[in-house]
């Protein structure tokens, strides 16, 4: 029997920009990263990620369908940490009318950022400015632009993301779902060459929580997808990388993933 292969994060793996998914309002992409390992050992693929998650939203999603549903095995790749995720006041246009995903685009302050980014895309021009109107009109702008404003921070966003990290983590060990995580970016262990992990004991402990064992980076120092795709120059859409990155990311993570996907079934 097909094995259920549930795959978790933010634009990276819902494949924005990617040919057969050129915005979010089509089905996550049937090209990517993910699909491609769930293609491996033919699997019923379900995706959750949500484009623009942060790593709250991403754990939260996750923990949801696996708490409800069957699952069998789960790949996540974790996403920045300057992104939050809320439970607002009910707004019908919230996320099961309660959620939202709050990044430092959605302030005033990056709005020309915002613009001058999406220049070249029409379509995620037009997705981002529908999400303007709404977060007008659900009250989440009035908010993030309080929140980057006065309370956001490195270091509680570090926090913030590690636990939601060793959450899900010993949730999946907890129901003996095996899983393997990545990354799209290495600041979510990082400042250039400086761990995270030193800033103080306390952080330190967090890390130490993390299992690294079923984890995959794409080069030293955790390097993520993303960087990855920078650095070996694939062709890019406005944000994303595009099809070919996606395809060669497979080759490179399937030994990884099998190992780990073998391992339960060899029990």
């Amino acid at each position: 029997m097909n094995k259920n292969i549930i795959a978790g994060g933010c634009s990276f793996t819902y494949g924005n920009e990617l040919s057969d998914c050129n915005n979010s309002k089509l089905p996550p992409s049937n090209k990517t990263w993910a699909k491609g390992l769930s293609d491996l050992v033919q699997g019923n693929y379900f995706c959750v990620a949500q484009p623009g998650a942060g790593n709250g939203t991403i754990a939260r999603k996750v923990f949801n369908y696996v708490a409800n549903n069957k699952t069998d095995f789960v790949l996540i790749m974790w996403s920045f940490t300057s992104r939050y995720d809320w439970a607002m006041p009910r707004h019908k246009h919230l996320y099961d009318t309660r959620w939202t995903s709050i990044t430092p685009w959605d302030t005033d302050d990056r709005q020309n950022e915002a613009v001058n980014g999406l220049a070249n895309s029409q379509p995620q021009q037009q997705i981002w400015q529908k999400r303007r109107e709404l977060l007008q009109e659900t009250g989440v702008k009035e908010f993030a632009n309080s929140l980057y404003k006065y309370a956001a921070n490195e270091y509680h966003e570090l926090y913030l993301s590690w636990k939601s990290i060793i959450w899900l983590q010993n949730i999946l060990e907890k129901k003996k779902i095996p899983y393997m995580f990545t990354l799209a970016d290495n600041t979510l262990f990082y400042d250039e060459f400086t761990p995270h992990k030193d800033m103080d004991n306390f952080m330190t402990a967090m890390h130490n929580e993390i299992n690294f064992e079923n984890w995959y980076s794409f080069g030293e120092r955790s390097m993520g997808f993303n960087q990855w795709s920078l650095l070996e120059e694939y062709q890019r859409g406005t944000t994303h990388p595009l099809d070919q990155a996606h395809k060669d990311a497979v080759q490179l993570m399937k030994d990884k993933f099998l190992k780990i996907y073998n391992q339960k079934e060899n029990k």
